[in-house]
């Protein structure tokens, strides 16, 4: 008598949810899913494998050249720049292979702020004091604007900003669609001695990172309390991502259905 069928088990083509991932209504229906991280962050990477994603990486080719002026609302600019992200993977791979298209394609833009709004920062203020305008800080471009950037930022208070987008296909034209979100975290910089800015920009770990900190490495040490979500600092805003995920899954009718 043969207890053993000779039939092939058929493994899901994709399965991008890892086996320590939590038994919640997200991960679950990514299950068998195609899903593309835009992005080749490793920060960004390793956040999500922490929570047990291991999405393709398909760095988007969108250049992130969106003119920071012209958004009325700052907080609006990493949401687009993440949107044209996705937009532009998720199209790109339709066309290259329509019959493996992708169930979900995550993007993800972190800017750092100067001089947060009112109401976010515990900075004091004259009632009838206007805000400074916000200010975006990008990469340094080097070594001394690595300092430039940290002597601004010593002894005060930054924001973080993540937009996220997500492209997943529908029936209606044009084939997908678009939801977002935002995620911001206040970064309190403690009153640093110039000797430890300096420090830290020979390190060179500033060069490669929005604000020209990274909170996570040596940038730690510059940093003396955060307000908000440290995951998002670090590029990536996982608890809000897959909270965002269950109410897509309650709200859209077409969000990853079979």
């Amino acid at each position: 008598m043969n207890f053993f069928s000779s039939k092939k088990v058929e493994l899901p083509k994709h399965n991008p949810v890892l086996p320590h991932a939590l038994k919640i209504p997200a991960l679950e229906k990514l299950v068998g899913k195609r899903v593309i991280l835009a992005s080749n962050s490793p920060r960004r990477r390793e956040i999500l494998q922490t929570f047990g994603l291991a999405p393709e990486i398909i760095p988007s080719t969108f250049e992130e050249t969106l003119p920071f002026g012209g958004f009325q609302d700052p907080h609006e600019y990493p949401v687009a720049t993440a949107t044209h992200k996705a937009v532009e993977v998720y199209e790109r791979l339709v066309n290259e292979n329509p019959d493996d298209a992708p169930d979900l394609v995550i993007a993800a833009d972190t800017v750092v702020l100067t001089h947060p709004p009112p109401g976010l920062s515990s900075t004091p203020r004259f009632v009838d004091e206007m805000p400074p305008p916000q200010d975006i800080l990008e990469k340094p471009m080097n070594k001394e604007d690595n300092m430039r950037m940290l002597l601004d930022l010593n002894g005060g208070v930054c924001e973080v900003v993540t937009g996220v987008s997500v492209v997943f296909p529908v029936l209606e034209a044009p084939g997908y669609k678009i939801k977002s979100i935002e995620e911001r975290t206040l970064v309190h910089f403690a009153q640093n001695e110039n000797a430890l800015l300096e420090a830290y920009v020979e390190s060179g770990e500033g060069i490669d990172r929005a604000g020209g900190f990274a909170i996570q490495g040596l940038g730690g040490m510059l940093v003396s309390k955060i307000e908000g979500d440290y995951q998002n600092v670090v590029g990536f805003p996982a608890a809000s991502f897959f909270k965002f995920l269950d109410v897509l899954i309650e709200e859209e009718v077409d969000f990853l259905s079979d």
